[in-house]
């Protein structure tokens, strides 16, 4: 008696099924590239965000030293809701 099973493409079990091999060339390696664009470089050298930042960080620095930096516990607070609330 012979049971064949159903749905199952036959295969010879005697030859072994070769797959095609590709030849083992070294792979091609590329790297990252970025580029800046022009417009970006301006917008970066004209920037004076970072200037007036380091300059508030600088006086906030010196209120503390010297012992007049009082801080807003409203303000805080009111800050922390707005992020917290989204």
């Amino acid at each position: 008696m012979k049971i064949n099973p159903i749905n199952v493409q036959a295969i010879n079990t005697y030859n072994k099924q070769a797959r095609p091999v590709k030849n083992a060339e070294t792979p091609k390696s590329f790297a990252d590239h970025i580029e800046i664009s022009t417009k970006a470089k301006e917008m970066q050298a004209n920037s004076t965000y970072s200037n007036e930042r380091a300059e508030r960080v600088k006086k906030i620095k010196e209120d503390i030293d010297a012992g007049n930096y009082k801080v807003d516990a409203k303000q805080v607070a009111e800050d922390m809701l707005k992020f917290f609330r989204g």
